[in-house]
C-alpha cells in the first residue's frame, strides 16, 4: 500500500509542471480573448483557496493512507463562478498542493487528475446551464466524477474493502461541495455580479 503511494509521489513534480505548462499554453493561445493578468491572478487566488480548504479539515482513513477533507467546497465554488479553465487548474493544482501540505504527498498526482477533471466538468456544465438548478446539476456531476475516480483508483491500488471504506467520506465531501459551492456561487453572482467580469 505504502509502496504504491511512494511510487506515485515520484511523479508529482512532473504532473505539476505539465499542468502549469498546459494552463500557460491555454492562456497564450487565447490571449486575445482573455486578459492574461486577470486570469493568472484569479487562478492563483482560487488555487490558494482550494489548497487552504483542503488543509483545514483532515480526517485520516487508515485503510488507504488517505484522508477526508472539504476542499471540494472550494473546487465547486471556483468552477461555478469562473468556469472550466480556472476550475480545472485550481481544482487540480490547489487540491494536489493541499495533499502535499497536509502530509499526503503520495496522493498528489492522482488528486491532480481527479480534482482537475471535477473542476473542469463543474465549470463547463455551470456555464451551459442557468440558475441554481444548473449549478446543482454541475456540482452533482462533478461530485460523481470525483467519488468514482477515487473509488476506481483505490480499488485498483488497495482492493475493494479499502476503497469501500473511503466511499462514505468521499460522498460527504461531494454533497458538502454541492451545497456549499452552490450557495456561495449563487450569493456572489447575485451580490457581486461584477466578479463575473474579471475574466
Amino acid at each position: 500500500m505504502d509502496e504504491a503511494l511512494v511510487e506515485l509521489s515520484r511523479y508529482a513534480p512532473y504532473a505539476f509542471a505539465v499542468a502549469i505548462a498546459l494552463f500557460g499554453l491555454y492562456i497564450w493561445l487565447n490571449r486575445e480573448k482573455f486578459r492574461s493578468v486577470n486570469v493568472v491572478a484569479v487562478a492563483g487566488i482560487s488555487t490558494a483557496l482550494v489548497a487552504v480548504a483542503t488543509k483545514v479539515v483532515n480526517i485520516p482513513v487508515p485503510a488507504t493512507n488517505g484522508y477526508i477533507n472539504f476542499g471540494d467546497t472550494m473546487v465547486m465554488f471556483v468552477a461555478m463562478l469562473f468556469g472550466p479553465v480556472i476550475g480545472a487548474f485550481a481544482g487540480g493544482v490547489g487540491s494536489a498542493l493541499g495533499d502535499v501540505i497536509s502530509g499526503y504527498p503520495g496522493w498528489a498526482p492522482i488528486t491532480l487528475i481527479i480534482k482537475g477533471i471535477e473542476g473542469l466538468a463543474v465549470g463547463y456544465i455551470a456555464q451551459k446551464l442557468e440558475g441554481t438548478a444548473g449549478l446543482v446539476v454541475a456540482g452533482t456531476i462533478g461530485g460523481i466524477l470525483m467519488v468514482s475516480g477515487y473509488f476506481l483508483f483505490e480499488y485498483y491500488a488497495f482492493g475493494f474493502t479499502a476503497a469501500y471504506s473511503e466511499l462514505p467520506g468521499n460522498l460527504v465531501q461531494a454533497v458538502t461541495g454541492i451545497i456549499v459551492g452552490t450557495g456561495l456561487a449563487n450569493a456572489i453572482k447575485k451580490r457581486y455580479p461584477e466578479v463575473m467580469d474579471l475574466l
